[in-house]
């Protein structure tokens, strides 16, 4: 697994990871497993001292002007340049650590022999300190929406995370702390932030073309990957490469992509052809040992099939790095929620109609989403929560359904009758853990879209560490870059999603670098008969990795729902899909994970010789 975990102690740990690289900092203590040289850089000034490790895309002289303004105070600047990547800036005794605005990096810190130790994994963590998974994370990410799952914990007991957006503070003879980061720009009107975004997103992208060798890109044929290949392509050749199956030939995405390609020149343009044999949804699940480890539980293990067809030409061609457009419906785009937003920032009229048009949209009773805009309009957070955990712990399925579960603060998805009294009385605890920190002064929309980001982050964290276990190919977004979410979130979201307007975010921002034809696009092509093909064609395997269901087990689910379930999504009926992908892929990760102290730690010879 891919990682840096260290602290700020000067005095020896005693333990190091296995395997890892030990990083020259002076005043710190810490090592990287699986990154290579050049990507650990540091830059110093006076007292301050400036560290990045992992895709940033700074020049030297960018970091050294950071080291620089950390020394007048400005520690702020090392958080914002480009990329993305663990950055450490030390202002005399004090250091400070953060991930990224997105979540693709993120921090973890613990107590551990009389000092807190940090990291970009958990589980590396976890496994000193002796602690188990929580299976309450498990379960909530499960049945849970519109809840902060995490929120300041992480998948294992005792282990803390530092929320996206914050930055841990370790102060010699201080307790840790963590601080939140101010975005570099406030609210912004849509027009005068379009041409920042374009200039954001252009620089993401030329950054990495910069960075030599041969580069591959997707081109699904929808609007995110494709602004990303159109910008990559005008300044490198490029391998683009489009994934589909007899399911989505006959939808629009295999159309627009070959549109797309043809206006870029340079572009070599490559079709995929999967939906058969093992080239399926839960493909490649048969041996699970054979999979990579993540740090989190990811629901890319049940695309791995289906990505090593797509990846396979660029592995074949010698692709340094692939792009992607994940990401994109969380910058360009806009949750449903901000409607709700929008009527609490006195836009009312406006708001109705755009309830309105998300009910025609969807095909559902207009009365019905407003009457939930209403409800959640006029709701404090913690007062949802309360009645969400009341819910839960009845096992009450209830509460708003369909499409009105977009508009509401939070909700149960129909996984929920798979938990047993004491798997319902765990997620209860959880949501009650939740309610006290919960900011009665928080929106809707920015909740949602704060949770959709973190959940985006995470997948592309771990599909990365996938791509480079399995094909030794790093997967870069570059619509995650801090800088990018930043422009994009300052606008309001009701503006990235107007009535009618399909991004219109995209078209205002990248009309004349990309091809018209793909700012003419209205469509999304869905992917639910896909997944059940799949689930019909590998439920065997699908049954082995259940049927020995460490959370039945733990009596915290229901065997005979969970395996109802799958066999109705494998006959072709209605169940929820993502709750059972998502239990696949936590099952696997459990049975997965190593825990154990001795397979991720080695004693150093300073500890052997104390003893």
């Amino acid at each position: 697994m891919r990682f840096i975990v260290g602290t700020t102690e000067a005095a020896g740990l005693g333990w190091r990871p296995k395997g890892a690289a030990k990083v020259a900092v002076d005043g710190l203590e810490a090592w990287a497993n699986e990154f290579e040289p050049g990507e650990i850089r540091r830059s110093c000034f006076g007292d301050s001292t400036v560290v990045v490790a992992g895709s940033c895309l700074a020049s030297m002289v960018e970091l050294e002007r950071a080291a620089a303004a950390a020394a007048r105070g400005d520690w702020v600047v090392a958080t914002r340049l480009p990329g993305v990547a663990l950055v450490l800036v030390r202002t005399g005794r004090v250091w400070r650590i953060a991930g990224d605005r997105a979540g693709t990096v993120q921090v973890f810190w613990m107590h551990f022999a009389d000092r807190v130790l940090w990291g970009t994994a958990a589980a590396p963590l976890a496994a000193l300190g002796g602690y188990q998974a929580d299976p309450a994370v498990l379960l909530g990410q499960m049945v849970l929406q519109g809840v902060e799952v995490l929120g300041d914990a992480s998948h294992f007991h005792e282990v803390r995370r530092v929320r996206p957006g914050h930055v841990l503070v370790l102060e010699e003879g201080q307790q840790p702390r963590t601080e939140r980061l101010a975005p570099p720009v406030g609210r912004t009107e849509f027009e005068r932030a379009a041409p920042l975004v374009r200039e954001a997103v252009v620089e993401a992208v030329e950054r990495r073309t910069m960075l030599g060798g041969r580069i591959s890109a997707d081109l699904s044929g929808g609007m995110d990957s494709s602004v990303v290949a159109s910008l990559a392509a005008t300044r490198t050749r490029l391998l683009a490469v489009t994934y589909t199956d007899a399911r989505m030939q006959d939808e629009d995405d295999v159309h627009y992509a070959r549109r797309t390609a043809a206006q870029l020149p340079g572009v070599r343009h490559q079709v995929v052809e999967g939906g058969t044999g093992a080239t399926r949804h839960f493909g490649g699940l048969d041996d699970p040992h054979l999979l990579p480890l993540t740090d989190t539980p990811t629901y890319s293990l049940g695309l791995v099939a289906m990505k090593r067809a797509q990846l396979a030409g660029p592995v074949r061609d010698g692709a340094r790095l692939h792009l992607t457009g994940r990401g994109g419906d969380d910058v360009l785009g806009a949750v449903g929620a901000m409607a709700v937003d929008q009527f609490r920032a006195g836009q009312r009229v406006a708001a109705w109609r755009h309830v309105t048009a998300m009910a025609r949209v969807r095909r559902t009773s207009n009365a019905g989403l407003l009457a939930q805009a209403a409800r959640t309009a006029a709701t404090p957070y913690p007062r949802a929560l309360e009645a969400l955990a009341d819910q839960v712990a009845a096992g009450r399925m209830g509460g708003p359904m369909g499409a009105a579960r977009i508009l509401a603060w939070c909700s149960v998805t129909d996984a929920l009758p798979w938990l047993t009294r004491l798997g319902r009385s765990t997620v209860a605890e959880l949501i009650g853990a939740r309610i006290a920190d919960a900011d009665p002064r928080q929106t809707p929309g920015r909740l949602h879209e704060r949770l959709a980001l973190e959940l985006m982050g995470d997948g592309h964290s771990t599909f990365d560490q996938m791509s480079r276990t399995l094909w030794d190919l790093p997967v870069h977004a570059p619509l995650l870059d801090n800088r990018v979410v930043d422009l994009c979130h300052a606008i309001p979201g009701w503006e990235r999603a107007r009535p009618g307007a399909f991004k219109p975010l995209a078209r205002a921002a990248f009309t004349g670098l990309v091809p018209d034809v793909l700012l003419e696009r209205r469509t999304k092509t869905p992917f639910t008969g896909s997944l059940y093909d799949g689930l019909r064609a590998h439920a065997p395997a699908v049954r082995r990795i259940l049927a020995e269901s460490v959370l039945v087990q733990a009596g915290l689910l229901d065997r005979q729902r969970v395996m109802g379930a799958l066999d109705a999504g494998a006959r072709g009926e209605t169940v929820p899909l993502a709750a059972l992908h998502g239990l696949v892929v936590a099952e696997l990760w459990l049975a997965l994970l190593p825990l154990s102290r001795t397979a991720w730690w080695e004693r150093t010879n300073a500890t052997r010789v104390a003893a």
